[in-house]
């Protein structure tokens, strides 16, 4: 599969702005104002790649990089809590926010990710090892006190192929070039289904957590799932509730972007359903008719 790289350190490719030349220079992610974090290999090296968006040549761009979704300033975690807590709700980093909530006499929602109050990590049944949610949003009332929290999922999509040769003539020509980057599309079932399924039915069993798991990713990412689930007919529809999966997809909006801006993402869907529904469809295959090995193998024989 060709593509070619879209954003690149959190601009357009095509934008030859200084502010975007100068973000390439830095070799800093803009949305966090950090290194880049993701690398290729060159000469021997890692060098940041600065890739936030690849465009396949035949559908539209999909962002591959989860920092990408936290442009203006995290604006997604925003989100998930106007619409399970209250709305505009103060975000304040998990580690200080019973001194925010004891100092204002007010509600806020404790934050807990990385680069804010750390991630939690949470033990796994046998006692080894354990496994994290990006995010934990916490809501303390006016005296301090934990009245309940939800967890959210980030998700973009791996690549696959090589997109270095394409990072290398943006750097030096700012140049676009084809490469042989692809999209892992078959990550949607081997891992991000099972592993959202796996969280939700962990997260239903708290007593806390009564509007459950948010999973936020690239509107192309959620089209992928649903056509893995059956589509929105067979995945239905519910309130919010402790056995929650509430998938939120957000896409790009180019309709007012001017070269030294960063492209705008806005939610394009968000629905709520339930981590038995999800489950139910994972499992639910679409077998292929009888005896479609034996026609492979007499096809390959050469059979007629």
């Amino acid at each position: 599969m060709a593509s070619t790289i879209w954003e690149f350190f959190g601009y357009r490719s095509t934008d030859t702005s200084q502010t975007a030349l100068q973000a390439s220079e830095q070799a800093r992610c803009p949305f966090i104002d950090e290194p880049c974090e993701k690398t290729i290999n060159v000469n021997n090296e890692r060098k940041r790649s600065g890739v936030c968006t690849i465009k396949p040549t035949t559908s539209e761009p999909v962002i591959c990089c989860p920092i990408r979704l936290y442009a203006d300033g995290y604006q997604i975690l925003r989100d998930v809590a106007d619409k399970a807590f209250s709305k505009g709700l103060p975000l304040i980093n998990g580690r200080k926010a019973l001194e925010y909530s004891s100092k204002e006499g007010a509600k806020c929602v404790a934050v807990f990710g990385q680069r804010w109050g750390g991630e939690l990590r949470l033990p796994q049944k046998s006692g080894k090892g354990g496994y994290f949610v990006d995010w934990v949003l916490a809501l303390i009332d006016a005296n301090g006190q934990l009245e309940e929290f939800v967890a959210i999922e980030v998700q973009t999509i791996d690549t696959t192929g090589n997109y270095r040769e394409g990072v290398l003539e943006l750097e030096s020509e700012r140049q676009i070039i084809k490469t042989s980057a692809g999209l892992n599309w078959e990550n949607v079932s081997k891992r991000i289904l099972p592993q959202i399924i796996y969280k939700g039915q962990v997260l239903q069993r708290e007593d806390l957590c009564r509007k459950g798991l948010f999973f936020i990713c690239p509107a192309p990412v959620y089209s992928r799932i649903l056509d893995r689930l059956g589509g929105q007919s067979g995945l239905a529809e519910y309130s919010l509730q402790p056995a929650s999966i509430t998938f939120m997809s957000y896409h790009h909006s180019e309709s007012d972007c001017h070269d030294g801006q960063f492209v705008p993402i806005e939610l394009d869907e968000s629905r709520s359903t339930t981590v038995y529904k999800v489950q139910e469809a994972f499992n639910n295959v679409t077998l292929p008719d009888r005896n479609v090995y034996e026609s492979a193998i007499r096809k390959a024989l050469g059979f007629k």
